[in-house]
């Protein structure tokens, strides 16, 4: 593992977005990664929120109540800003935003690299009013290409598929400038097998498959009660939920199937640290298709069902993994629990759905890759310098 003289150490500035919880994860795989390797210089920016805290409450509390509460509309702002260009009226406001900030904080800061994990790209448009910014990276946190990543000013792009890649260079970008790397995942994230001692640490059985079900990060996946209680018809099926930090719903499924948490078949978890241990247990997982969670069970390897996926970034990424053999897509609990059945039922299809999940990986380990990239590229540049 590379390690840093303190004097040599490189400073990476991560810009990121609070409208979900992917753009942050992200950017803590990021500085995570760099601090494993003894680099304890990355700054970690919310550029919106810090530069222009009222808006940003507004727009995030709006995209929070569109995409939960209206999805239809939050889906045709989506689908309607997608062919956007860098330079349009719309995007070049977009990327606007933080502009004096940023000029502020590479003054103060003096990075040697920008990383980016959400497309507000206010220090690429500052390269044409002053000719200089360091090096810009992009990490795009989606299976789904909304053309707002687009910019020609960023370096390197660091995406999840080769498919991305070929959209990129499709609009114009090198090929050579773009990286098929994964989606970063936080530290502790890796795949592993299932053991007696991690079923006795879940109390779960080993002999009964076992459907893992993540409510989400956004809201809650609708219909959750119905979804448990159909699966649990099948009396040799075991559920796991997981609420996460929603202690409401955590408690009103235990007390509404209580008979099925004394029988030992409903298990519900508030947050889990460690869901790649749960996931090592689990024959297949409903989810909200958001990029990070997909990127999750795709390293574990996991046979991914999404439930009534939200218009816009969500349902592409649903579209997209469903096209590939790793994903299923229902919005009706009867049919959510007749494809989870007929999967589990049946060892060759569920062996088919994780080699097609298997297919999907790029990365064991994409934070490591994408800093080391970024390292090499600016060692490269630094000689370069000195010649």
């Amino acid at each position: 593992m590379i390690r840093f003289e303190n004097k040599q150490q490189p400073k990476l500035l991560i810009l990121y977005a609070s409208y979900g919880e992917g753009h942050l994860q992200v950017a803590r795989a990021i500085r995570d990664a760099m601090e494993e390797r003894g680099n304890y210089r990355t700054v970690m920016v919310d550029l919106m929120a810090e530069s222009h805290p009222w808006l940003n409450e507004v727009t995030r509390r709006f995209y929070l109540k569109s995409y939960t509460h209206m999805p239809s509309l939050y889906g045709w702002m989506y689908d309607f800003t997608r062919p956007m260009k860098h330079d349009s009226l719309f995007g070049g406001l977009l990327h606007s935003f933080g502009r004096d900030k940023i000029r502020r904080i590479l003054a103060a800061e003096r990075p040697d690299a920008v990383v980016h994990t959400f497309p507000s790209f206010a220090l690429p448009e500052l390269k044409k009013r002053t000719g200089y910014h360091p090096p810009s990276y992009a990490i795009i946190t989606d299976f789904d290409l909304h053309r707002r990543w687009v910019h020609p000013s960023i370096d390197r792009y660091y995406v999840a598929t080769e498919d991305l890649k070929k959209e990129l260079t499709l609009l114009g970008i090198p090929g050579s400038s773009v990286q098929v790397s994964g989606i970063p995942l936080k530290r502790g994230f890796r795949a592993i097998a299932p053991s007696a001692e991690l079923f006795v640490r879940y109390k779960l059985r080993p002999d009964k498959p076992v459907v893992l079900i993540m409510a989400g990060a956004q809201g809650v996946m609708p219909d959750v009660e119905q979804i448990c209680g159909g699966l649990l018809q099948d009396a040799n099926v075991q559920v796991a939920l997981v609420c996460g930090h929603n202690r409401l719903l955590k408690d009103s499924i235990s007390e509404q199937f209580q008979h099925h948490t004394g029988a030992a078949r409903l298990h519900v978890y508030g947050f889990v640290e460690q869901i790649h241990e749960l996931m090592a247990l689990s024959d297949c997982l409903i989810t909200k298709p958001g990029g990070v969670t997909l990127s999750e069970a795709i390293a574990a390897e996991l046979p991914i069902f999404t439930y009534r996926p939200v218009p816009g970034q969500e349902k592409q990424n649903a579209l997209y993994l469903a096209s590939k053999g790793a994903a299923s897509i229902a919005n009706h609990p009867l049919e959510l629990t007749e494809q989870i059945l007929k999967l589990i039922g049946d060892p060759l299809r569920l062996t088919s759905r994780r080699l097609s999940t298997q297919r999907l990986q790029a990365s064991q380990s994409a934070a490591d890759g994408i800093i080391l990239d970024i390292l090499s590229n600016l060692d490269i540049m630094e000689r370069a310098s000195n010649i």
